[in-house]
């Protein structure tokens, strides 16, 4: 496997903290790493609020490109609860989508990290309505 998706595996479990911060809100049940199109790694954990205030470990990840001057993504990988990788929600696919909308489909996620399965973007969301 490419020494990139080990780098981004080992920076997504760094991050992976699972906590009670109050009666109303958990995180780090899921944690993410993203490597910007530069090759810098960010990492982000899941937020879970009682109202729909939370956030999703990958749109966290993504948020800190963002704040860090980036905004091109070239690889996702997300640690699951029960520590497997799995692919992002709609909701995290979509903020991909209309931040690179002529070159989404390129940007690759890893699916299982134990088998090495790794699908583009473009393979989970075909057809976008950008």
């Amino acid at each position: 496997m490419d020494t990139i998706w080990n780098e981004l595996h080992e920076a997504a479990k760094k991050v992976r903290k699972e906590r009670k911060i109050s009666n109303y809100v958990t995180c780090g049940e899921v944690s993410a790493a993203i490597l910007s199109r530069s090759g810098k790694i960010y990492t982000g954990i899941c937020v879970d609020t009682c109202s729909t205030l939370g956030i999703c470990a990958e749109r966290n990840a993504i948020f800190q490109m963002l704040t860090n001057g980036e905004q091109e993504i070239d690889k996702v990988l997300a640690i699951l609860p029960d520590g497997s990788c799995g692919a992002p929600c709609g909701a995290c696919r979509e903020l991909m989508v209309q931040l690179m909308p002529d070159t989404y489909q390129g940007i690759e996620i890893m699916l299982d990290y134990t088998a090495q399965r790794i699908v583009t973007l473009g393979e989970l969301t075909p057809e976008w309505w950008i």
